[in-house]
């Protein structure tokens, strides 16, 4: 698995990502600075990781969206790439048109930082391989602005399309208001774009992936992108 690790200034968990990236797959990541104009030549899988890029000004991602590096990045998307937004990721995707939606601020007004479950609702993307539809896993969530948000018209495409992939959901499974802790619509923790090659998602699998952490659900997102791209190889 050949991943490149965008990072931008003001971003912080590119090395966490990059940790796990190679605890996964056995390979180093490249770190990609956002004023480059070219992925590494080879690249399957791009990340776009958490913190806050250009210090969450204007909009969250906002600025990043228009980075120089996000051009090679849609160019590669539009070919069937991989690509994997987490956290401010998932801001910067949506803000760069490579998702539909937007995160607001939580619906608490609230800063986040705690462990949350979320229930996988399909197992047959290269995201989820790793899993079984309607399995309950438990990750942290870091952030201020992970309401999604969306049209209703879009919220009813991507429902009927299964391009829902995560949502909030209590230790069993069960939605709760009390267990959706941003307030996003229908609980929605990740969505996938149309062609189902781009993830964006709120809550940090990459720090559940050791058992030094106390827990390692967030491995199986990652073991099931280095199955899907050892098979394509």
């Amino acid at each position: 698995m050949k991943a490149a690790v965008v990072v931008f200034p003001g971003i912080n968990r590119e090395r966490d990502m990059a940790r796990t990236l190679k605890l996964v797959s056995g390979r180093e990541p490249a770190l990609v600075w956002h004023a480059d104009s070219a992925l590494p030549a080879g690249t399957d899988l791009v990340v776009v990781p958490g913190g806050f890029s250009y210090g969450d000004y204007l909009r969250c991602g906002a600025i990043a969206a228009r980075a120089p590096i996000m051009d090679p990045v849609r160019a590669f998307a539009a070919k069937g790439g991989l690509v994997l937004g987490v956290c401010n990721g998932f801001q910067i995707l949506c803000e760069a048109g490579l998702l539909p939606g937007v995160l607001m601020r939580n619906s608490q007004l609230k800063f986040l930082c705690h462990d949350v479950y979320l229930r996988v609702e399909r197992s047959d993307t290269p995201f989820t391989r790793g899993y079984n539809a309607g399995q309950v896993i438990r990750v942290p969530v870091a952030h201020g602005e992970g309401n999604y948000i969306a049209d209703q018209a879009t919220i009813e495409r991507l429902e009927g399309e299964g391009r829902v992939l995560f949502r909030y959901s209590d230790p069993d499974g069960a939605l709760d208001l009390d267990w959706n802790h941003n307030g996003s619509i229908n609980a929605i923790a990740g969505v996938l774009n149309e062609a189902g090659n781009v993830l964006g998602m709120m809550p940090h699998p990459e720090n559940h992936v050791e058992p030094s952490m106390g827990c390692t659900d967030g491995r199986g997102l990652f073991a099931g992108l280095a199955e899907t791209l050892a098979r394509a190889a």
